[in-house]
């Protein structure tokens, strides 16, 4: 090869290498709007911390929060910046979904609870009993669990439209299983757990009534689940410790 013939081969190599690295950075680019603009609008990943919702949602379930489904407010984008008040697209959650809100005492922390009280309803904890508008919501015992000791009733509850759910209960003495009559505002819901003796909820003045803009989305189907027992440097422990039965499992 002459000297001008390897320069120009040279030159050709380097601009194909500029070329390729410049086509590297424009992907890596648009697949961060993609995924920036499905979590915002689409789609949001969310994992559980507590065991406030056993037995539906486990510590170490992670899950799609589908956000379309009640519309957006500020507190459905990253950082909940002030843009605007209330909701666009404006959807109403219906009674029994399962959703995540941001609490109205910080504006920033992440709660998923369950929807049992709509705007207007009265709601009322009697000897460990659900009430609804002066009403007992229907309860079927399917069960006895042995937790930590003690005794857990497996309980499925109907609530008055008729979706039903699995809750569980250490008893009917505990300090929210009998409340004063809790009367929900108008554009507020009353939020509760599904593990009904380990949940802080809307039972509880720290949480309270959610009011509709602070709703961030519908909590849909879980996407990884575990169990905690693999360390983070275990890893040939990993797959031990998936819950393979419950991944891609529908939420309700």
């Amino acid at each position: 090869m002459t000297p001008r013939k390897q320069s120009s081969h040279m030159a050709q190599q380097a601009t194909k290498q500029k070329g390729g690295f410049g086509e590297t950075i424009r992907t890596v680019f648009y697949a961060v709007v993609i995924a920036l603009f499905i979590r915002t609008f689409a789609y949001e990943p969310f994992s559980i911390p507590s065991g406030s919702m056993i037995p539906t949602l486990l510590v170490g379930d992670y899950l799609f929060v589908s956000k379309f489904s009640y519309g957006y407010s500020r507190y459905s984008l990253p950082f909940s910046p002030p843009l605007f008040e209330g909701r666009v697209f404006n959807g109403e959650p219906e009674r029994g979904d399962v959703v995540v809100f941001k609490l109205p005492s910080d504006g920033a922390t992440d709660y998923i609870k369950r929807v049992v009280g709509l705007p207007g309803d009265r709601v009322q904890m009697l000897n460990g009993i659900l009430h609804i508008n002066g009403d007992a919501v229907e309860r079927e015992e399917v069960g006895q669990l042995g937790v930590s000791g003690q005794s857990v009733s497996v309980v499925r509850e109907t609530l008055p439209d008729g979706s039903t759910h699995i809750i569980h209960e250490r008893g009917h003495t505990g300090f929210y299983d009998n409340t004063q009559v809790f009367n929900v505002p108008e554009g507020h819901y009353f939020m509760m757990g599904d593990n009904r003796d380990a949940s802080q909820d809307s039972r509880s003045s720290r949480v309270g009534y959610i009011p509709h803009d602070h709703l961030i989305g519908q909590a849909q189907f879980l996407f990884f689940s575990h169990d905690g027992s693999a360390r983070m440097w275990e890893f040939w422990l990993w797959p031990q410790s998936i819950r393979y039965g419950r991944i891609f499992d529908g939420i309700g």
